[in-house]
This record gives C-alpha cells, sequence and structure tokens, in this order.
C-alpha cells in the first residue's frame, strides 16, 4: 500500500494540473482523503489543506494534498458525496428527533459523523446513544480507542477512566477489562497509578476471571505486570496469582502448571496441586457445555440455558452470575432471559448494587417489555430507593413504547400499589394521601387520552384502576361516598350489562356500606343486566328473604318477574329472527341454485347434439368441482339414450316432441349404489398412507401447470432428498393435486414452511399428510398466539409489490420474512404479514408504519396476533321450513371440497335418516316423518326427462 501511494504521489507532482484518470486512483484518492479525516478526529487537528500538504513526507497526507490541489471531476464527485453524507445526517438527526428509541439509526449517524470527522459532534451523539441503550463491545472499543488517541493530559486520561467504568457496566467484556487494565499500566508514574492499576486487574478477575475461554487473558496480564516490578515482595505476589489461577476450572490450565514449575525455584506446595487437580476435575464436568457454545452459531440461546440450568443446579452465585452475563452479550434483547436472571438476584443474593444494576440494565436493553419495568420499580421500593428516583423511573417506563394498550395498565397498576404502600391510612390526611388520589385521576386521564388515541382502546376495559380505587376510598379511608361515585363511573363506561360487576359493587357496599345502598344497587343490577340476569334476581330475593320486610319482598318478586319475563321474550324474539336469517339465507342459496341450474340447461338446449358437455359448465364453477361429475353424467345419459330406429316410438309413447330424449331411471337404492361406484371410479392419485410421516399434501396448483413434476421437485429438493412425487391419477390426468414423499422425517418438516409459496401465479398449499377418515379433528393452522416480532398489515393497494413492502418496512429493522396474502387465484387481498428480528423493532416499525399512506391507501399496522380457530359445532340435523332452523352448512379448513358432489339429478334425491356428516361434506337432511315422504307419485319417462332438462 505505501508503494502505491508513493506511486500515487509521485504522478500528482509531476502532473499538477492532471487529476486521476483511472477508477484505481480514484478509489485511492477518496481513500487517503477518508484516512486523513480518520487521524484528523484521533488525533483532534484541524482540517487544514496547508498543514496536511507540509508534513514531513507522509505518504498518505501527500496523496491527499495532492488530490485536493487537483482540479477535475473526480474533486466534484468527491464533493457530492460528502454533500450526500451531510444530507443522511441531517435526516438521521431528524429521524431521532422524532423517534429518540431508534437504535439503527443511532448508530448510522455515529459512524457518517466518523466518517466525516466531525469531533464533538461523534462525541455528542455517542453520549446520548450511551444514555438510552447499552452498547456493544465494538461500540465502546471503538469509542474508547478514539478517546485515548487524544487524550493528552492528566484531565484526558480521567475522562478515559470514567469511559471504561460505564462500558463495563453495560455488558460483561473480557476484552474491554483486557484493554482497560492495560490502559491503566499507562498511568503508573501518576500518583496512585500502582493502586489503580491493581485495583483495576482485581476487579477484572472477580468480573470475568471465571471465565473458562477468555479469563486467561486477564490472568496472564495480570501477572506479567507484576513479574515486570523489581521488587522482593512483588515475587510472593506473583505466587499468589499462579495459585488463584490454578484453583480455578480454566482453558490450558496444564500450560499454567507448567509455566508456574518453571518459573517457581520452589517445589509447589502440596495443597496447590491438590487444588489444581480439583480444578481439572471440575473443568471436565464444563467442557460439554463449552464445547456445545464453540460448536453452535449465535446467539446459543438454547445452549446457554442448559448451562444456566446446569450452574443452577450446582448452586455457585459466581459462577451463576457469570454465565447469565455471558449468555446476555449475545441474547440481550431475550426478555424472559433478563427476567429469569433478575428474579434469580432478587431471590437468592438480595446485593443491592448488583440487583439494581441488572434492572437498570434489563429495561436499557428491552424497554417495550413491560415486567421488566414493574420488576424494576418492585426492586428499587424493595431495596428502600428514595422516592424521587422511583417517580423518574416511572416516567421513563411510560416513554418507552409498550406494543399493547393492556401493557400500560400493568405499568400503571404497578406504580400505583407503590404509592398506596406509603400512605399511612391512619392518618386522615397526608400528603402521600393527596399524591396517591391524585395519581389515579392522572392515571385515568392517561389511558384515556394517551393510550386510547394510539392503541383505539384504553387497555382496561374493566375499569380495574378505578375499582381499585373505589377499594381503598371504601375499606381504608372510609370515604364510601368516593366509592360509589368511582362505581357509577364504572358503570357508565359500558360494565353495567355485566352481572359480575353489579355483584362486585353489592359486595362493597355489603362490606363497607349500608341495606339500603345494597337493596338500591341489585334494583338496578336487575334492570341493567342482561348477561346473567337469574343470577341477579336470585341474590336480590336472596337479601330480601333475610333482611327485608314483606314490602321489600313484594316489591322484589314483581320486578325480577317482570325482568325475567321481558328477558325471556327477548331471547325468543332474538331466536326467531336468527332463525329467518338462517331461512332466508337458505332460500337465497337455493335461489342460486336454481337459477345456475337453468342457465346450464338452456346451454344444453342451444348446444348442438353429439358435443362435449364438460365446457359449457366450465364458467360457471371454480376449481373443477363437477370436472368430475360431468363425464359420469354424460356417459350416464348416452347409455340411457335410444337408438335413432327407435325414437319414433319414444315419442309416441311418451307424447313428446324432439325438444328431449328418454331418460331410463332406476329406483333410488341402485341410484345410490351406482353413485357410490362412479365415486370409487373418480381419478385418484396414488398414495402410500404408511408414510405419511415423510410424505407432504400439496395442493391449489395451476391445472394448466405443464410438466408439473419437473417444476416441483427442484422446490422441493432444496428441503431434501424426493423419493417420489405421484403427479398423475389412475387415468393419466393432473387434478391441481400431488403427494411429494421424502428420504426423511426432518424433510417433510422443513417442506411445510414452502406452504403459500406463489407457483406459477397462484399460492401453493403444503399441508402435513393426515388420514382425516383416522384424524377427523385434525386442523392445519400454525398461528395462534401473539407473535409480537410479526406484523399484520391491512390496507395495501393491491397494485402494491413484494418488493416496494420490502424497501419499506427494512427502513424499521431486519426484515426475516415478508409474505403478501393472495387468494387462491394469486390475486392480492391487501393483506401481508412482516417478521422482524426482534420484538423491539417490530414495535418501531408499528409506531412509524401504522396511518402510513401508500399510493394513496391509509394503512394499519399491528403486532400480529391471529384470533384462534374455533372448531365448529356438529349440527344434528336440519329441519323442514316451519321448524327450527339448521345452522348454515359448514365446510373445512380450505373451502368446499369435491367430496360434496352429488351423483344424483336433485329431484330424485329424497331425505333419509340421520347419518354421521361425510368430511367436508354438507349435513345431511333429517327425514320428515309424513305420509307425503313415504308414498313418492309415480312418474314417467317424459316426466323424469323434463326435471332433468330443467336442471
Amino acid at each position: 500500500m505505501a508503494t502505491a501511494a508513493a506511486a500515487s504521489a509521485s504522478e500528482s507532482e509531476a502532473e499538477p494540473k492532471a487529476g486521476p484518470k483511472t477508477e484505481e486512483e480514484v478509489d485511492e484518492v477518496k481513500t487517503a482523503r477518508t484516512r486523513r479525516k480518520m487521524l484528523t478526529l484521533e488525533l483532534g487537528w484541524d482540517q487544514q489543506e496547508e498543514g496536511v500538504s507540509e508534513s514531513d513526507g507522509d505518504e498518505e497526507y501527500a496523496i491527499a494534498s495532492s488530490a485536493e490541489n487537483s482540479p477535475g471531476e473526480y474533486e466534484w464527485e468527491y464533493d457530492e458525496e460528502e454533500e450526500k453524507n451531510q444530507l443522511e445526517i441531517e435526516r438521521l438527526e431528524e429521524q431521532l428527533s422524532i423517534n429518540v428509541y431508534d437504535y439503527n439509526c443511532h448508530v448510522d449517524l455515529i459512524k457518517l459523523l466518523r466518517l466525516e470527522g466531525e469531533l464533538t459532534k461523534v462525541r455528542t451523539a455517542r453520549q446520548k446513544m450511551s444514555e438510552i441503550f447499552p452498547l456493544t463491545e465494538e461500540l465502546w472499543l471503538e469509542w474508547l480507542h478514539d478517546e485515548i488517541s487524544m487524550a493528552l493530559d492528566g484531565l484526558d486520561r480521567e475522562h478515559v477512566y470514567e469511559l471504561f467504568e460505564r462500558a463495563v457496566k453495560d455488558y460483561i467484556c473480557p476484552n474491554i477489562w483486557l484493554e482497560y487494565g492495560q490502559y491503566s499500566v499507562g498511568g503508573i508514574g501518576q500518583k496512585g497509578g500502582l493502586e489503580k492499576v491493581r485495583s483495576v486487574f482485581e476487579r477484572a478477575l472477580s468480573s470475568v476471571g471465571l471465565h473458562m475461554t477468555k479469563g486467561l487473558a486477564i490472568w496472564e496480564a495480570y501477572r506479567e505486570f507484576e513479574s515486570a516490578i523489581v521488587e522482593a515482595a512483588r515475587l510472593e505476589k506473583v505466587h499468589s496469582l499462579f495459585r488463584r489461577q490454578l484453583a480455578i476450572p480454566l482453558y490450558d490450565m496444564e500450560a499454567t502448571f507448567a509455566e508456574y514449575e518453571e518459573w517457581s525455584e520452589h517445589p509447589i506446595p502440596e495443597l496447590v496441586i491438590q487444588n489444581y487437580n480439583k480444578a481439572l476435575q471440575q473443568l471436565e464436568k464444563y467442557k460439554p457445555y463449552e464445547e456445545a457454545l464453540l460448536e453452535a452459531e449465535a446467539p446459543r440461546l438454547a445452549e446457554y440455558q442448559a448451562y444456566i440450568d446446569f450452574e443452577m443446579k450446582l448452586g455457585d452465585p459466581a459462577r451463576i452470575q457469570l454465565i447469565f452475563e455471558r449468555a446476555l452479550v449475545e441474547n440481550c434483547l431475550v426478555p424472559d432471559l433478563w427476567i429469569r436472571y433478575s428474579q434469580y438476584l432478587d431471590r437468592q443474593l438480595r446485593v443491592k448494587d448488583l440487583v439494581l444494576s441488572v434492572h437498570s440494565r434489563a429495561v436499557r436493553n428491552c424497554p417495550w417489555t413491560v415486567a421488566l419495568w414493574s420488576r424494576y420499580l418492585f426492586a428499587m421500593e424493595r431495596h428502600g430507593v428514595d422516592h424521587q428516583e422511583i417517580s423518574v423511573t416511572f416516567e421513563k417506563a411510560l416513554s418507552a413504547g409498550f406494543i399493547q394498550a393492556a401493557d400500560y395498565v400493568e405499568i400503571w397498576q404497578a406504580y400505583l400499589d407503590y404509592l398506596r404502600r406509603r400512605v399511612d391510612f391512619r392518618q386522615d390526611s397526608s400528603k402521600e394521601l393527596e399524591e396517591l388520589r391524585s395519581t389515579f385521576a392522572r392515571a385515568l386521564e392517561y389511558l384515556q387520552q394517551e393510550v386510547e388515541e394510539r392503541f383505539n382502546e384504553n387497555g382496561d376495559p374493566s375499569c380495574m384502576i378505578m375499582q381499585n380505587w373505589a377499594r381503598i376510598e371504601a375499606r381504608l379511608c372510609n370515604n364510601m361516598q368516593k366509592a360509589r361515585e368511582l362505581w357509577d363511573s364504572i358503570m357508565t363506561k359500558g360494565n353495567a350489562k355485566y352481572a359480575n360487576m353489579w355483584l362486585e359493587y353489592y359486595n362493597l357496599e355489603r362490606a363497607h356500606g349500608d341495606t339500603q345502598h345494597c337493596r338500591k344497587a341489585l334494583h338496578r343490577a336487575v334492570q341493567c343486566t342482561s348477561d346473567y340476569p337469574e343470577h341477579v334476581c336470585e341474590v336480590l330475593l336472596t337479601m330480601e328473604r333475610t333482611e327485608g320486610t314483606l314490602e321489600d319482598w313484594d316489591m322484589a318478586i314483581q320486578k325480577t318477574e317482570t325482568r325475567l319475563a321481558r328477558v325471556n321474550e327477548q331471547r325468543m324474539k332474538a331466536a326467531e329472527k336468527e332463525a329467518a336469517l338462517a331461512q332466508q339465507e337458505e332460500e337465497k342459496t337455493e335461489q342460486r341454485k336454481r337459477v345456475r341450474a337453468e342457465k346450464r340447461a338452456l346451454k344444453k338446449k342451444k348446444k348442438a347434439p353429439g358435443t362435449d358437455k364438460r365446457k359449457a359448465d366450465e364458467d360457471e364453477k371454480e376449481w373443477g368441482d363437477e370436472e368430475e361429475e360431468q363425464p359420469s353424467k354424460r356417459r350416464r345419459m348416452e347409455n340411457s339414450m335410444p337408438l335413432a330406429g327407435a325414437a319414433p316410438a319414444m315419442e309416441e309413447e311418451a307424447g313428446l316432441t324432439r325438444k328431449c330424449a328418454a331418460v331410463d331411471v332406476a329406483p333410488p337404492s341402485k341410484q345410490k349404489e351406482k353413485a357410490a361406484s362412479l365415486k370409487r371410479d373418480m381419478p385418484k392419485v396414488a398414495h402410500d398412507s404408511s408414510k405419511d410421516s415423510i410424505t407432504v399434501f400439496v395442493s391449489n396448483l395451476p391445472y394448466s401447470m405443464g410438466e408439473p413434476e419437473a417444476k416441483l421437485r427442484p422446490v422441493f429438493e432444496a428441503c431434501g432428498e424426493v423419493v417420489e412425487i405421484p403427479i398423475f391419477s389412475n387415468r393419466g390426468d393432473f387434478r391441481g393435486y400431488c403427494y411429494v414423499q421424502f428420504k426423511e422425517e426432518k424433510s417433510a418438516l422443513q417442506a411445510l414452511e414452502l406452504d403459500r409459496k406463489n407457483v406459477e401465479g397462484r399460492p401453493m398449499f403444503v399441508s402435513p399428510c393426515v388420514d382425516k377418515s383416522k384424524n377427523p379433528d385434525f386442523k392445519v393452522f400454525r398461528y395462534s398466539t401473539l407473535e409480537r416480532h410479526k406484523l399484520f398489515i391491512s390496507g395495501l393497494p393491491f397494485s402494491c409489490t413484494e418488493e416496494e413492502l420490502q424497501d419499506i418496512c427494512k427502513a424499521h429493522g431486519t426484515v426475516k420474512d415478508l409474505r403478501l396474502v393472495t387468494t387462491r387465484a394469486g390475486k392480492p387481498k391487501g393483506l401481508a404479514y412482516v417478521e422482524y428480528e426482534n420484538e423491539s423493532q417490530a414495535s418501531q416499525a408499528v409506531m412509524k408504519m401504522d396511518g402510513m399512506t401508500i399510493k394513496e391507501n391509509v394503512i394499519k399496522v399491528a403486532i400480529s396476533n391471529p384470533p384462534q380457530r374455533k372448531v365448529p359445532e356438529k349440527s344434528e340435523a336440519r329441519k323442514a321450513p316451519g321448524g327450527p332452523m339448521m345452522p348454515r352448512q359448514i365446510y373445512g379448513a380450505r373451502g368446499k371440497g369435491r367430496t360434496q358432489l352429488s351423483l344424483l339429478p336433485r329431484a330424485l334425491q329424497r331425505p333419509s335418516g340421520a347419518a354421521p356428516q361425510a368430511e367436508n361434506g354438507p349435513a345431511p337432511r333429517p327425514e320428515v316423518a309424513t305420509s307425503a315422504a313415504t308414498e313418492a307419485p309415480k312418474m314417467s319417462n317424459a316426466d323424469f326427462a323434463k326435471l332433468l332438462l330443467r336442471k
């Protein structure tokens, strides 16, 4: 690099007016200018071109100087790049002024400011970020190296010491401790320098000295420092360090023991050898866990969890603390890990500084987790922290940006509980009591305004905060008047229709009020309750039976009977209305069927005889529901058609014109047998059910797919070795579905992730291969819990592509997966699911994207929380009009199935006895017990022909 730089500099001196002409020279000039800026930042120099050009023969400075003195398009290009950087810096600063919790924005701003050599601004940016977030080891080392290079006097050294102290508090980082110890050695000549170095190294050993893979470097650095001090007293210090280190299980212990034997002038004491052998035995127990960490890839959460469980069984507090800290370095955004760590410290160690430090770091790493904030408040109260500091922490929690309205209710409740415990209720009035009441009022206002505006709900539909306030006023303050006012407010917020709310109020009046208000509350409950009015009426009658007069009893009887009669009447009307709606829906369905049948009959009449009738119904049916029914109908019709010579005789016998053809109709029992045989003969794809565990079922494929096996095999071979893909049915045609059989079960499980992958413009459905006749309740529905790192987006324009949405979403974090929801035909629904790397990025994206306008469409963004799939209740029977109506027809998980095809004309179908519902099929109609149903009128061939043509 130096040779290239010298050559470039010599060329610049030889031709001062000519700029560089090759891309390599341009890149070299840009690199030199960037290096000059970085050196300026590190050395604290001002950026002056004359000073750089007059430096004593520095080759890179000569390049920068010659490039600056060389006019041309490359100088303009670099100026444009610098201008772009400045614009980007302004954009990032503006974005941080809007949302100060944008982690990636902080990192990008620091990187650009450092690149531009903005010394003051980069310090300020780092300071702001470190106040909000804990910094990683890389960010701290970069900051420390910059400050160390600029430290010129004792004051600057003290500033660097302060930075080191802050750095070692964020995470356990052996490299930072090593840098700290080595830097402190440089100040040994100052007053108290020797004590400072030893203090740093001793603290480093306490923090990371037990680290089995990285602790060795700290021990060796400390020993080297002590060995360098030529004093007799120091030799004993080195002996002590060797003995302490050999008593701890660390990697490469054998080399350390050999070094001690070589260094020591006397034989090693027996006690040291015993401790060394004991440490070797412990090392063998720890090796499987350490090797598992070395073999796994970050963040290695499962391996760390197993290691933590092992340490918890052994019960060494120092080692338990160390393994938690090591796990948190790579899993700092896992709230459950922080909760487990803080819970251990709260219950076992109970050391104030350590406990509060961990809680503080937890909320800085996962500020969106309300459980961490609540535990932090409890820990501060438990260790007697000043009230003002606890209040400040609570205010920080409110601005942390929780992702659910209920989270704000939880943090308010935790803080109100703390304030309640501060009050001495033996006094009628106190400062703490007034603060508690004002905070209750502020909480209700905050939930109504701030939270409801953001989430369209206040998160407290049952008014639990107001209920707690009422209980405190009634039980602890003996202020029933205030409690009644609060309960009146609770009932006006939509809770008056619930019996449990009225009974809660009644119990409060029962315990702390009087009989008159109890009776009044129950009378109001009888009038307002709509969910369980019988229960409220029973409570009222019980109270009057034990405490009321005859007049009170008569009034209670009158009110309860009137109310229950009205409720029963309302329920009957609702049932009738529901039945009428169901009947209307049934009639509409039947009407649509008749219209479709008439259209098909009209097309058949217009069509010339002998042509293929399958094409006439292709526009009427979707997904080929009747592609299997039409050929069998046609063959049945053709088989029953008379010969040409017999046509006149048939016409004379039936008295018909040439508008219809005669049909030979078999009895209903024979028709059912024929239908069953036709169904058995329907084309099916061969599949061995004994290999379901290594097979997946693929459906919703386009019928027009050419060479389906050749196109599907590469798609599924990415999941593992494919044994076979049965594509064609026993008739040799492609039915839009197939089976994919793998060699291993894990390949089949991995193939399920291809569900809804786009194949030739349609979403391909991939599901487990399960025999539903043996497992009728099997459903494929994977999204059943709240997924905090996934977003659900609605309101998207249909023209929005996956690439466009990807560009919008990745501005708020790392997008792991993005899926646009489409119909079975591949058409967009305006919905999408976006998966981010962690909860923090997802919560930031919700705050930034909710309400955003995309192509004149306002989108809605929320944390993905799909509802649980409800298992439909099996209907017992349908009844004819005039009786109770059945629920609407229930289909399978993916709509109407092919098993619903009826191979008999509708006119020939007769109600039969109740039978079990077929898989994916409609509920069978019950048998109508009438004589008309059993005695069917006799019909001629002409009548049957008319019925068929009408269909």
